[in-house]
């Protein structure tokens, strides 16, 4: 009886390499996003810059990807998902190889920030779109999901320990031509085992306006971050835009559904209360990934003066917390309401943050860091693909392109203000005289999001879990 349930619970071969695809792309995404991390000190070494000039990198890559998605989402629906799954990974390979040749800061923002942050928001969508259309039934999307969101975070926490290692083993180099060869097998990979049941609209209008307008405004916040420490009137004059031009955007949506055009992102997708929610607990999340990853990393490599490999060491605690919860994930969501286990990985991550910096501060060994870590890893793993199903099956398969390109452009921008509130913090500290106070003041802030997901996360409905 157990070997049927198993047999049934297992999916088709053809819809297993289908999700083995869309879980390794997520996985190379994520992975791109914090491998850079540990290669801080080297990258600036080599290319003669130093980690603000890193951290530049880092935040316009997160950026492209959070002020494309939308768009990006949005194209899917006119050029076929398949189509633009095929052509984000080629553009995120060719930017991966640029970046390996890069003799210079601007080329490797040509190639990383730019190259594979368009890949990227041209490639992620596909992924929630052709799963949500190819795995019916809450149970197998559920899965699907479950299994996407494991390997992202995945992706984004052993991101410092595999980049590490290929740092210290060959060069930081090494590490975007291993990028680019992960994406030849997905793309060989996706180009067998991918169908796209739906087919492309090429006559379908595509709102410009709107795609310049969210991309902007977006753009426009994120620089106000990071000009923070260097002019607070910049700073502010920028976060104003920024809001201007968001708000602009909407209204620009409003009047082109009054009068019956199509516009970049139906407004329907702002009433749902669930969605809404679970899109501040994915922003939150990935921002609390992110900025750990950076903090975490920046601190081991300035101040204690960790090579890549030490540094992704280090990590290897996060890594084996999320991989525990996420192992765990699905029995959890059969006995546990998606709410109460988005709030148990708010406590538990806050937790290892209050874990990480009472035992690293009472300690000259680094090693003290590895529990607090662990426990971070365990929160995250446990909530990421919760957040991704409350918001996924909170609309129906008509709106799956604009709510999948709105997740996404939502968790990275997360991602995108993680890197650059939490590294705008502690680049005016590492040179200065009190640089463990500026780790400690990038650390609760990364405690003061949890807080702001935790909150969310509680006013989500009491829905009971699906068997």
């Amino acid at each position: 009886m157990t070997q049927e349930k198993s047999r049934a619970a297992r999916f088709p071969a053809g819809l297993r390499k289908a999700l083995i695809a869309f879980a390794l792309a997520q996985f190379i995404c994520s992975f791109a996003g914090s491998n850079m991390n540990v290669m801080i000190s080297d990258i600036s070494r080599d290319l003669d810059t130093d980690v603000h000039g890193v951290q530049l990198a880092i935040t316009l890559f997160l950026l492209v990807m959070a002020a494309l998605m939308i768009p990006g989402g949005k194209l899917t629906d006119v050029f076929g998902r398949k189509w633009c799954l095929i052509l984000g990974l080629l553009l995120f390979g060719a930017g991966a190889l640029i970046s390996s040749l890069a003799p210079s800061l601007p080329v490797l923002i040509i190639g990383y920030s730019v190259f594979e942050g368009v890949g990227t928001a041209l490639l992620i969508p596909p992924v929630y779109i052709l799963t949500t259309l190819l795995f019916q039934g809450v149970s197998a999307r559920a899965r699907a999901f479950g299994a996407i969101s494991a390997m992202g975070g995945v992706g984004a926490v052993a991101g410092p320990l595999i980049g590490g290692f290929i740092a210290y083993a060959v060069s930081w180099r090494a590490a975007f031509v291993a990028q680019a060869a992960v994406v030849l097998v997905i793309v060989l990979l996706s180009r067998r085992a991918v169908e796209d049941p739906l087919p492309a609209d090429r006559s379908r209008p595509f709102d410009v306006g709107g795609a310049v307008l969210s991309a902007a405004g977006l753009i426009l916040i994120v620089l106000g971050i990071l000009a923070t420490d260097d002019d607070i009137r910049l700073c502010i004059a920028l976060l104003a835009a920024g809001a201007l031009v968001l708000t602009w955007f909407f209204v620009a949506v409003r009047r082109r559904e009054r009068s019956g055009r199509e516009p970049l992102l139906s407004l329907r997708l702002f009433r749902n209360r669930a969605s809404n929610l679970g899109l501040i607990t994915q922003n939150t999340q990935w921002l609390m990934v992110m900025g750990t990853s950076f903090v975490v990393s920046t601190y081991l490599q300035v101040v204690r003066g960790f090579n890549a490999i030490e540094t992704g060491g280090v990590f290897t605690a996060t890594t084996a917390g999320v991989l525990i919860s996420s192992l765990g994930a699905e029995p959890m969501a059969k006995r546990r309401p998606q709410r109460t286990l988005i709030m148990a990985g708010f406590v538990v991550t806050i937790a290892g943050i209050a874990l990480l910096l009472t035992l690293g501060r009472s300690s000259g060994s680094v090693w003290t860091m590895v529990p607090g870590l662990f426990v971070i890893g365990l929160g995250l793993g446990g909530m990421l693909t919760p957040s991704v199903n409350v918001v996924q099956s909170s609309f129906g398969e008509d709106l799956q392109g604009e709510i999948s390109g709105l997740s996404r452009s939502v968790s990275n921008l997360g991602s995108s203000l993680g890197a650059a509130l939490t590294g705008t913090i502690l680049v005016a500290g590492v040179d200065g005289a009190a640089p463990g106070r500026a780790y400690l003041w990038a650390m609760t802030a990364v405690a003061g999001a949890g807080l702001i997901g935790l909150v969310a996360a509680f006013f989500l409905p009491r829905t009971q879990p699906s068997s």
